[in-house]
């Protein structure tokens, strides 16, 4: 079954009224499609209904209760992942309706989740008291990654101006970078601060679309043809801008200065990226080529560098290539727990029961995984004790707790 007949098959708000016993006979009957072997198929008991049953498991406040001790969409690849997943919980659908939800970031101090509605052109809230959401700011330049620094200050990544941005607690907002050597930058994608009051973010070419932000000026690499109009739907006096630089890494120096640290050759079409606890290493997601995109690209793997005192970056290696089960699992945001592990969401395409989130021990270990029913972009950890997992999966937000803690500010 394609994503698409998935969702087709999802139940809607008006079938809330179905009634309980039609529910679990459908539930019963897309587990039993799951059991391998028709012997146990005949006299075992039923699997739990996941993501991969028919029909698909409803996630929302409307489906039926999951009243297994372990959600059975949380994976154990490796024994040790069960010291990291929380029993007695479920994975839950927050929130649907988005066009492409991605970088989550969680307010400690407000105690609220934000995230990117990028094509709508928005940023959004979820608030931990009462559970509600609400549009956060509009327009949001198609803002892609969120976080907040270490003074609690939200940080965001901007599609359509290809800027990085911080908004001041007095509630002005300050560029914090939208050149290289004078060059205008490609679409910055996501960011993390560092103790050191550096940001270092990533710079592939996704915003050069009309879906999440603005194609280039007639003969940019995502309009070589001219035949795209980037001004339409923009405001009066707005300056459409054309891919200069190659799909690199930069750190923001507490000064203001803008650095190379890490080069499209390197890492092609960077796209998450997070430290581990210690800021020793730094870990990127390379994705697939972006529009108009002529360098090497992306092929779906994460790489690691070691961070020296200096804040030079050496020892590159590749993490992963996240391939499991012979299924490409692409990642794009990153976090670490406080343990050093790797949590990457997965973005498998049509390849049900792979999208969702990998984990991963600091070796490069393949530990477990979240199943969710659409593809992941983003992730990050937040809650009043920072061990609820937040990701933003294509149309909607989930969660789900965790016994583990996410590490540094999300």
């Amino acid at each position: 079954m394609t994503l698409k007949e998935a969702r087709d098959h999802e139940p809607h708000e008006h079938d809330a009224a179905l009634s309980r016993r039609t529910l679990v006979r459908g539930l019963a009957l897309g587990a039993a499609a799951t059991v391998a072997g028709p012997a146990l198929a005949q006299t075992g008991p039923a699997a739990p209904p996941t993501t991969i049953t028919t029909p698909p498991r409803d996630f929302s406040p409307q489906g039926a209760p999951t009243t297994y001790f372990w959600d059975p969409d949380i994976i154990a690849v490796d024994p040790s992942f069960n010291d990291l997943a929380q029993p007695n919980t479920a994975i839950k659908r927050l929130y649907t309706g988005l066009l492409w939800a991605e970088g989550p970031a969680w307010s400690a101090q407000g105690r609220y989740l934000l995230w990117s509605d990028i094509p709508n052109n928005r940023q959004m809230r979820w608030t931990e008291d009462d559970g509600r959401v609400s549009v956060f700011r509009t327009p949001s330049n198609n803002s892609n990654g969120n976080s907040f620094d270490f003074q609690g200050r939200q940080l965001s990544c901007e599609h359509l101006t290809r800027r990085v941005t911080r908004y001041e607690h007095d509630g002005t907002a300050t560029v914090l970078a939208d050149k290289y050597q004078d060059k205008r930058l490609n679409s910055p994608n996501d960011i993390a601060a560092h103790p050191d009051g550096s940001y270092w973010f990533t710079d592939p070419p996704y915003g050069g679309q009309l879906y999440e932000g603005e194609p280039d000026v007639a003969g940019g690499p995502s309009n070589a043809g001219g035949k795209l109009n980037p001004r339409i739907g923009q405001p009066a006096g707005f300056v459409p801008g054309k891919r200069e630089l190659p799909t690199n890494c930069y750190r923001i120096d507490p000064s203001g200065r803008i650095d190379l640290v890490v080069t499209e050759d390197q890492v092609p079409d960077p796209n998450g990226l997070c430290f581990s606890p210690d800021y020793k290493k730094l870990y990127i997601a390379s994705t697939g080529k972006g529009p108009g995109d002529t360098g090497p690209g992306g092929k779906g793997e994460i790489f690691v560098f070691d961070v020296g005192t200096d804040n030079k970056l050496s020892n590159p290696k590749k993490f992963s290539d996240c391939v499991i089960d012979g299924v490409k699992c692409g990642p794009d945001g990153l976090r670490c727990d406080v343990n050093g592990n790797v949590w990457a969401s997965s973005n498998a395409g049509r390849a049900v029961g792979y999208n969702g989130v990998t984990v991963w021990s600091p070796e490069g270990k393949l530990l477990g995984r979240i199943r969710l029913p659409e593809v992941c972009g983003n992730i990050t950890f937040g809650g009043p004790k920072r061990n609820r997992l937040f990701m933003a999966a294509s149309q909607s937000l989930y969660a789900v707790y965790t016994a583990t803690q996410g590490a540094g500010p999300g």
